[in-house]
């Protein structure tokens, strides 16, 4: 790649676009995850612009967020947007504080449907790993997913803001008990016994189920949870079948068509004489929409879930001030440390530039003296000691001065500094 010249206050810029569960619906997010084929492609396709330097990105069933650290990435975020047909409608572009700030509170469960839901800190750190793998991230991503990673724990170990319903999953089986007025006795069964499927199961356990069957694409994991909640495991293709018995499907596989169709139920609901409950946490969704349209059929899907985080928001209301102080003192940290990292990379660049003038310099003497008689091992010694004490006692104070710039906010110091020493050059790896 081609070197750019870049200002070190825009080298530290993150800007991010954001299309969540707040401004967008599951139909306008399912739209989203089709994006050229998911995380991996979209990385490298963010990551092959000159400019951006570090990219990552969040999806899942609640959002689709891209960060770039870019000297451009506001223009590039919204050229990237337009690109993608993003309806502008649903889409945020924040800058750098805002975007930063956004990260470390969807890690701590504060931008989730569900209020200090747990399982959107495991997401982040597996999309993170995934964008590190790929070589996509930098020191100005890798600090603040980091950073975010920690408070996320940090937050379900110091608060109770994660007690109760707290998952997707879990959220889904309070509907079912909502519409069904109570689960005891009832029949149910999960599709999907990936890490949604075992959530619901999670919070199906202690319900006094009658019976619980799970269906999954690999019959092996479906034995496996089946056997963890006393149910019983149902080959893929017998779905329909099973689904006669049941009172409540809960679908959350990630198939990326259809696994309950119209005609399906149709065929299914003609063989019985009670109504059927279906819950799709799916994303894409598992079920046909028009199944809505069968008269003895109750279908739900992600959107429906809002009622149930409001309900849980009050049960959470006492601890949000907690996590909000937890998260103000954690981002005075995180600022600081943004700050030691500008001034470092100004005072790395200084020291590299000097320690190369001083061994140039050194040798020139050296070779100087060496012409007129032999130098031994301890004038050279000695040489070596000065011009590194000369270097080190010439970038004492300007270390000191750049140091306290970064701390007070500075941007123009550094960036003059950067520019008269040249340092401001940078190559994207």
């Amino acid at each position: 790649m081609g070197s750019k010249a870049i200002t070190i206050h825009s080298m530290t810029e993150i800007s991010s676009m954001l299309i969540t569960h707040v401004t967008a619906n599951v139909e306008d997010i399912e739209k989203l995850h089709a994006w050229h084929g998911g995380v991996d492609k979209i990385l490298r396709m963010l990551h092959v612009d000159e400019q951006v330097l570090e990219c990552a990105v969040l999806m899942t069933c609640n959002r689709v967020e891209v960060y770039v650290v870019s000297p451009k990435g506001s223009k590039m975020l919204l050229n990237f947007a337009k690109k993608m047909n993003v309806p502008e409608r649903i889409v945020d572009f924040l800058d750098h504080e805002e975007s930063i700030r956004h990260l470390v509170r969807v890690a701590a469960g504060m931008e989730s449907m569900i209020v200090g839901e747990d399982q959107i800190l495991g997401q982040v750190k597996d999309l993170y790993y995934i964008a590190k793998t790929t070589g996509s991230t930098g020191k100005m991503l890798d600090t603040v997913f980091s950073k975010a990673i920690h408070v996320g724990k940090r937050v379900r170990k110091e608060t109770a803001i994660n007690k109760g319903s707290v998952s997707i999953g879990s959220a889904a089986v309070e509907l079912a008990e909502e519409v069904m007025v109570d689960l005891e006795g009832k029949t149910v069964m999960i599709i999907g016994a990936g890490e949604m499927g075992t959530l619901v199961a999670k919070a199906l356990a202690n319900k006094n189920i009658k019976a619980i069957y799970v269906a999954n694409r690999t019959f092996e994991r479906a034995v496996k949870l089946a056997d963890e909640l006393n149910g019983t495991a149902i080959s893929y293709d017998m779905i329909s079948d099973y689904i006669g018995e049941s009172d409540v499907v809960i679908s959350a596989t990630a198939a990326p068509h259809l696994v309950i169709t119209k005609d399906m139920m149709e065929n299914t609901i003609s063989k019985r004489d009670k109504d059927i409950l279906l819950i799709d946490i799916a994303n894409p969704r598992d079920i046909e929409e028009s199944t809505a349209q069968i008269q003895a059929v109750e279908l739900f899907n992600i959107d429906s879930l809002r009622s149930i985080s409001e309900k849980n928001l009050k049960k959470r209301q006492n601890e949000i001030p907690k996590v909000e102080d937890i998260i103000e003192e954690e981002m005075e940290l995180l600022n600081k440390q943004y700050k030691r990292q500008q001034a470092d990379k100004i005072i790395a660049g200084l020291y590299n530039m000097i320690e190369e003038i001083r061994i140039t310099q050194r040798d020139v003497a050296i070779n100087k003296l060496s012409a007129y008689h032999t130098l031994g091992e301890i004038e050279r010694e000695v040489l070596n000691d000065l011009t590194h004490s000369v270097a080190n006692k010439i970038l004492a104070e300007p270390t000191k001065k750049l140091r306290n710039a970064a701390e007070h906010d500075n941007e123009m110091f550094l960036n003059t500094v950067a520019e008269l020493f040249k340092l401001n050059d940078n190559k994207k790896k």
